[in-house]
């Protein structure tokens, strides 16, 4: 049978369509979703395929959401321009999405930051009544405006752990969220923690069940720690804990030591660090391969310039011998620095300008801005300006745009 000739001028016969599962294929693996939204325009199946709950659900498994900012006393601090998620945060900014407006009515001050993770946002709010000293805890979805209002801890956990309820303990009581980890996102988890000059005690509250546990308790002396005379207090360097793979680890103040809980065996634990990091901020991360970050930073203005970066093996002790160490040289545009947070894969700094105060020379902070390092690459990227210098709890925020979002309360 003779060669088949193409007729002139005839047209070509159309690609045959790629059929649903394979474009979902293609669009779940865009790296970041300000290129799926870019996707999605291209047609409107491909608006469809994105749209689809199960799609998002799918994605946001498989891809980190985006760093929008940092949580402050006056709301989201967007990420500003040239940062690549500045588009999206500020959407999300001059909009009403962080407003409190939709939570449950409370008197001042209102319900208060705590913590945030996959998106949402953890709330406390305390007012001494009725005997109660414990406070009042909400998950709130910024996205969809939605909210859990968690049930208080029994009377009968907190007997069980502390005895009659103690006032005081009430002003150190603290609560956070567990990282996903392996369990599913529209899942949470809460560890509400508090303490005095004897003890720590660990409450957990599981969506799944929507009630609170007993979690753990330990006394200082039994884990070797030794309470400040001045205060009746184990003074801690930082409140508020950094986390790696699935433990809590809070520096003692001017101490070579931290005060570790570990979430799945239920555990409060003192761990060693090499020696030398007593006068310093210390933070630990997730370094990859199972392995230990330690972030640290030596207090004063005239040796705040660079940080300390040691990769250690994930073990009982932080004061493995031989760790990977690192020099981190900071940028020259600051005149302190302050390590405040870590997660997802970032260090956050916060740097400061200082200025001159009336010709004298006294100097206070002129403007102050956030930063972050990301572990990976030891990449340092502006964040946004930090309104007010340093703002009390500072609380990354990462999520997605409000088109991915899904109602997960």
């Amino acid at each position: 049978m003779g060669q088949v000739l193409p007729v002139p001028g005839a047209r070509e016969p159309p690609a045959p369509a790629l059929p649903n599962h394979l474009i979902e294929e293609v669009l779940v693996r865009i790296a970041t979703p300000r290129d799926l939204v870019r996707a999605s325009a291209a047609c409107a199946s491909f608006r469809r395929t994105v749209a689809d709950a199960s799609f998002l659900r799918r994605y946001r498994t498989l891809h980190r959401p985006l760093l929008l900012g940092i949580l402050s006393p006056w709301g989201l601090l967007p990420a500003e321009a040239p940062h690549p998620n500045a588009h999206v945060a500020d959407a999300l900014s001059r909009d009403t999405y962080f407003s409190p407006d939709h939570l449950p009515p409370r008197g001042r001050p209102g319900w208060l930051r705590s913590d945030s993770r996959d998106g949402r946002v953890l709330r406390m709010f305390y007012e001494p009544k009725d005997g109660t000293v414990l406070p009042e805890l909400l998950v709130a979805d910024p996205l969809t405006r939605g909210y859990t209002l968690l049930p208080p801890i029994p009377e009968s956990l907190v007997a069980s752990l502390l005895g009659p309820v103690c006032p005081k303990l009430v002003g150190d009581f603290d609560a956070f969220f567990v990282p996903s980890g392996d369990y599913e996102e529209e899942h949470f988890r809460v560890i509400g923690w508090t303490r005095d000059e004897a003890m720590a005690v660990a409450f957990v509250y599981s969506s799944l069940s929507g009630t609170w546990t007993a979690g753990t308790r330990a006394f200082w002396g039994e884990l070797g720690l030794n309470v400040c005379p001045e205060e009746g207090m184990l003074l801690l360097a930082d409140r508020w804990p950094s986390y790696a793979y699935g433990c809590f680890y809070w520096k003692v103040f001017e101490s070579n030591k931290f005060l570790k809980l570990d979430v799945n065996r239920m555990e409060f634990l003192a761990v060693r660090l090499s020696p030398n990091h007593e006068k310093q901020q210390v933070i630990v991360a997730e370094a990859g391969e199972g392995r230990i970050g330690i972030v640290s930073l030596t207090f004063g203005r005239e040796i705040t310039q660079s940080l300390r970066y040691s990769i250690r093996q994930n073990e009982g002790e932080i004061a493995n011998k031989h760790p990977v160490e690192t020099t981190i040289p900071l940028p020259s545009d600051y005149d302190e620095y302050w390590v405040v947070a870590a997660a997802e894969g970032y260090i956050f700094l916060l740097g400061a300008r200082y200025i001159s105060q009336g010709g004298t020379s006294t100097h206070c902070v002129g403007s102050s801005e956030f930063l972050t390092l990301e572990i990976k690459t030891l990449k340092i990227e502006r964040v946004c300006s930090a309104r007010g210098g340093v703002c009390g709890h500072i609380i990354p925020y990462f999520g997605f745009p409000p088109f991915m979002s899904l109602r997960r309360i």
